[in-house]
């Protein structure tokens, strides 16, 4: 029986070392934040049978959530592969949204063909706090353009990414989150299952590192 798109998602991920969990030696993120998870996706783009189930997953979701969509738009530089396949099956137009303008040429930071009033769905592959994904969103409309939403491949699903989002009047649907990632990794043996409510109080409060004591 084939797994749901979002567990085979998490299962792949956890699979190729994109996912990695290791709850017992946090890594430090760039924020001085310690974590559980480190989470790389660029490595999907090197698995040819989980970039499959990725891209057609992007493909079937935006069928199905925003089908009148004119463009889709990569966000610089991880979803920006992402964004070019996906709109290669469904036979859309694509760019990409620079993290800054360019100090050269026409300084765009939009590239790729964006009209006036077209609606577009942004291309990510990771959320977390959602501050990139956000400013994103509103370059697109700066340009005029009405986003539809954001879809992802992976959501750490914070609150700060909620309110986020919320606050930009944008939704954000991802092919797996990381409640899924931490059951599929218990049911693999790849944690403990005690490790499950240290991982969400990780996912719950970030900065709060009680989580590394239990």
């Amino acid at each position: 029986m084939n797994l749901p798109v979002n567990e085979q998602v998490a299962q792949g991920l956890l699979d190729i070392g994109a996912v990695f969990l290791r709850p017992d030696e946090p890594f430090t993120w760039a924020s001085g934040i310690k974590s559980p998870i480190y989470c790389d996706n660029r490595l999907t783009l090197s698995d040819p049978a989980l970039r499959g189930v990725i891209e057609g997953g992007f493909a079937e979701l935006i069928k199905q959530a925003y089908p009148e969509a004119d463009c889709l738009m990569g966000t610089a530089t991880a979803g920006i592969p992402h964004a070019a396949i996906a709109a290669h099956l469904l036979g859309l137009p694509m760019g990409y949204v620079r993290s800054g303008s360019k100090d050269h040429g026409r300084q765009n930071r939009i590239e790729g063909r964006l009209e006036p009033g077209w609606k577009v769905v942004v291309i990510e592959d990771l959320i977390s706090t959602g501050g990139s994904v956000v400013e994103v969103v509103e370059a697109l409309r700066e340009a005029g353009a009405e986003v539809l939403g954001i879809i992802s491949i992976f959501t750490y699903g914070m609150q700060a990414s909620a309110e986020r989002l919320a606050a930009a009047k944008v939704s954000n649907t991802s092919l797996t989150d990381f409640d899924t990632i931490v059951e599929v990794a218990a049911a693999e043996g790849r944690i403990k299952e005690t490790d499950i409510a240290r991982l969400k109080a990780f996912r719950d409060n970030p900065r709060d590192e009680s989580w590394i004591h239990h």
